[in-house]
């Protein structure tokens, strides 16, 4: 499916025809469907009779293939971790591979190492084949370096779609091999009628996500608007003699089987208070709140009586704090550093 805001892109890229490279990065954040734009692009060129539209025709013998997920000549490289999940189901445990040990959350050497195998024979529906890589960002140093390979000497008929949501983790040899298309937010008028479809804990986490419709569509499906609505209501009530309570509850909510059902864990918890500041800092200095539009009375009561050196200092301590959220040294510590300064900040504001 091609969402209303991706659909300019769209028309370009089947507008190339036979002078599309062989190689195509994409890039924007998450959440806008550029891994589905890639997949319909993939099931083009693959396709023997694509429609007017540009779409693949979903009847010829290479749709069908694709269709039941048996087609020999596209190649998917995602992490283990991201294909595990796939195969589970949304709300299962955390993926596992057959040993036990938690999939990994990298694209490794080895899946380069098999296409590179894959590649070296002959395609088995002419000479396309089509790989597909989602996120890019997920390969290190070494598969970066293997995967260059491929791409300075491409085999003839392959075309690569790497799909990343942060490029600048990317070798900038990966880059420069790439033809980059870069995709935008979606304006206000191309989101006013998804809007108008979508409940009220999605519109909160469109908000929350920055105008990111699909990654609100898929957190809301998934039980986010209940994690918001806890959220809002701890730190919106927070006391300073209240941090270090809340600090353990929040480590017993990270730890719940509901929270990492979700995949919600201490990342994405810092990142949305970062947010929460952000609106803060926003309010102080005469802007307007863009995350948390419910909140924003809340927000405004808080805002009006804090300093703006306390609101950036805060801001900024929070910035240092989402950096190493994905491998703190103790749960516990982190959330209440996290909140003391939180608190600290906004004492003035309770007073």
């Amino acid at each position: 499916m091609i969402h209303p805001w991706l659909q300019p892109t769209w028309q370009r890229v089947i507008e190339l025809g036979d002078r599309l490279p062989h190689a195509l990065l994409f890039v924007g954040p998450a959440g806008l469907g550029k891994r589905e734009l890639a997949e319909a692009l993939a099931a083009r060129l693959l396709c023997d009779a694509p429609r007017a539209d540009g779409h693949a025709c979903d009847h010829c013998e290479p749709c069908q293939w694709r269709l039941t997920g048996n087609h020999p000549d596209l190649i998917r490289i995602v992490p283990a971790a991201d294909a595990a999940a796939e195969a589970a189901g949304e709300g299962e445990a955390p993926a596992r591979e057959a040993s036990g040990k938690a999939a990994s959350e990298q694209i490794v050497i080895e899946q380069i190492r098999d296409l590179q195998a894959s590649l070296s024979i002959t395609g088995h529906h002419g000479s396309r084949r089509v790989v597909v890589l989602d996120p890019a960002e997920a390969m290190n140093v070494f598969t970066a370096n293997a995967l260059l390979k491929l791409l300075e000497e491409p085999p003839a008929g392959c075309v690569f779609l790497l799909v990343s949501s942060a490029p600048r983790r990317l070798l900038p040899t990966i880059r420069s091999r790439c033809q980059q298309w870069h995709f935008a937010r979606p304006s206000e008028a191309e989101l006013a009628h998804w809007r108008s479809g979508a409940d009220r804990d999605t519109q909160a986490l469109l908000a929350l996500g920055g105008g990111m419709p699909l990654a609100a569509e898929r957190l809301a499906q998934a039980g986010g608007g209940a994690l918001l609505a806890r959220f809002v209501r701890d730190i919106g009530a927070l006391q300073a003699a209240d941090v270090l309570r809340l600090a353990g509850q929040w480590e017993a909510w990270l730890k719940s089987k509901d929270a990492i059902a979700l995949g919600f864990g201490l990342p994405e918890l810092a990142d949305w208070m970062l947010r929460w500041v952000a609106d803060l800092c926003a309010l102080r200095m005469g802007g307007r709140v863009r995350f948390f539009p419910a909140q924003e009375g809340v927000l405004a009561a808080l805002a009006s009586r804090m300093s703006v050196a306390a609101a950036s200092a805060c801001y900024n301590e929070l910035v240092q704090i989402n950096k190493v959220s994905r491998h703190p040294l103790s749960l516990r510590l982190v959330l209440e550093d996290m909140l003391m300064r939180y608190a600290r900040a906004t004492a003035g504001a309770r007073g």
